[in-house]
């Protein structure tokens, strides 16, 4: 008998974006493309794996609310290091597949994009980093912006399980979703991008028509327990209230 091809375990990071809505809390979903190979044609949060130029230690100058140490500590990867990354990762994702960027400038406030020559301008940025022509560090350094990963709560842990085409090492973060900016899908490996209310998308999902992946879906469970985003965020501030790692 041929012994099973093992998979690559990699690391990842995902953001649950949210924002206070007419009915109350909203979370921000990505539609996968269909013939994706990991998970084709579920809504998912925006995120994706850790890249080598996520773990480039000039973050540390670039970021505010966490060291490389902190961080670390925060995972639980304190042997191994890197933590920093997982954070970098969450951001960089969210503003490839996303559109949103979570960045201050050097006035200290979330980058706004309302004005249409500034969201011209990023847009081309978005689409340099995603399709790996810059780094988004260089967009940072060009655009004199800051990540505030202090403002990215550790919300939970999973692992894709054996048996997966692609298995990855998870860290799920929450953030409040920035103003000013237009939630949109990358037309990539995403087709479609809405805000919905974590139960509105549970109950879309058992009629069967809004695929999630079990991960996503306990997410979704654990936010209907909050009102607004004020209640989401002091939560996670003080310890994920997410779940632990599957094999």
């Amino acid at each position: 008998m041929t012994a099973p091809v093992a998979v690559e375990l990699r690391d990842a990071a995902t953001v649950l974006l949210v924002r206070d809505g007419h009915e109350g809390l909203e979370v921000a979903m990505l539609r996968r493309r269909l013939e994706s190979v990991f998970v084709g044609g579920a809504y998912v949060f925006p995120g994706g794996a850790v890249d080598r130029e996520d773990r480039d230690p000039r973050w540390v100058g670039r970021s505010q609310g966490h060291d490389d140490a902190s961080a670390s500590a925060l995972l639980g990867t304190d042997g191994d290091g890197d933590g920093l990354a997982f954070w970098v990762a969450a951001i960089r994702e969210c503003f490839e597949e996303a559109g949103m960027l979570l960045a201050h400038g050097a006035d200290g406030r979330l980058v706004q994009l309302s004005n249409p020559a500034r969201a011209a301008r990023f847009h081309e940025h978005r689409l340099t980093v995603d399709r790996g022509l810059v780094d988004l560090f260089d967009v940072c350094v060009a655009e004199d912006l800051r990540l505030p990963v202090g403002d990215l709560h550790y919300f939970s842990h999973w692992v894709t399980p054996h048996g997966a085409p692609r298995r990855y090492d998870t860290r799920f973060f929450v953030a409040r979703a920035p103003e000013h900016q237009t939630l949109s899908h990358d037309d990539g490996e995403t087709i479609a991008a809405l805000w919905v209310r974590p139960q509105d998308a549970l109950d879309r999902n058992a009629a069967g028509d809004f695929e999630l992946i079990h991960p996503t879906r306990r997410s979704l469970q654990i936010l209907t327990n909050y009102p607004d985003a004020d209640a989401v965020l002091a939560a996670v501030a003080v310890a994920p209230v997410g779940l632990e790692p599957r094999p």
